[in-house]
């Protein structure tokens, strides 16, 4: 005959054995779960750095030539989809990932150079004297104006990745001495 305490015990191993799996398992769950977490915030800043490298890149481009303010709807060589966008294959599947758009240039200041400030020995500055008048001054000195001037311009790129849909935005300045004649033009 069986001790009556072995008989009363004999069920609850079974209770204790299922508490630990339920236990084991809401462990195993919740380490599943921060995992993936800290692979979708990995993944956000990828992407994030991937769209932020794609509009610096847009940005570089069109700041290393006059033709953001010349032709600010058109400022970039070879466009994707339309004039100032750009398309980026991230991964080199041949399916765009990134397109960027480049707004027009915005003019926020011009200071017009005056010709007491130009130094005929820097090329750059011989530039902004067309030649001298008659009497040996530099054609414009009457007025005490030059044919340059420093002008300040903000330039926008907004890159979206393609498959989440994330945005980034970059707003970059970029200073440039241009003709008197374009900025005028460029900046009203």
């Amino acid at each position: 005959m069986k001790h009556p305490a072995l008989r009363q015990q004999s069920g609850m191993t079974m209770v204790v054995a299922l508490v630990m799996l339920v236990l084991l398992t809401l462990l195993a769950m919740t380490t599943f779960n921060l995992g993936k977490s800290s692979i979708q915030v990995v993944n956000n800043m990828q992407n994030r750095d991937e769209g932020i490298a794609a509009s610096r890149s847009v940005l570089d481009e069109a700041m290393s030539s006059t033709r953001f303010f010349d032709t600010p709807s058109d400022a970039l060589d070879q466009p994707c989809l339309n004039s100032n966008h750009r398309c980026f294959d991230v991964n080199g599947d041949g399916v765009v990932d990134i397109v960027t758009s480049l707004s027009a240039a915005r003019c926020v200041k011009v200071r017009k150079i005056k010709t007491s400030e130009l130094d005929l020995q820097n090329e750059e500055d011989r530039g902004c004297s067309v030649g001298s008048g008659n009497d040996g001054l530099i054609v414009g000195a009457q007025r005490g104006d030059s044919m340059c001037a420093d002008s300040t311009w903000e330039m926008t790129a907004t890159s979206q990745d393609q498959q989440v849909q994330s945005e980034v935005q970059m707003v970059q300045g970029v200073a440039m001495r241009v003709s008197t004649d374009n900025v005028e033009t460029s900046c009203k």
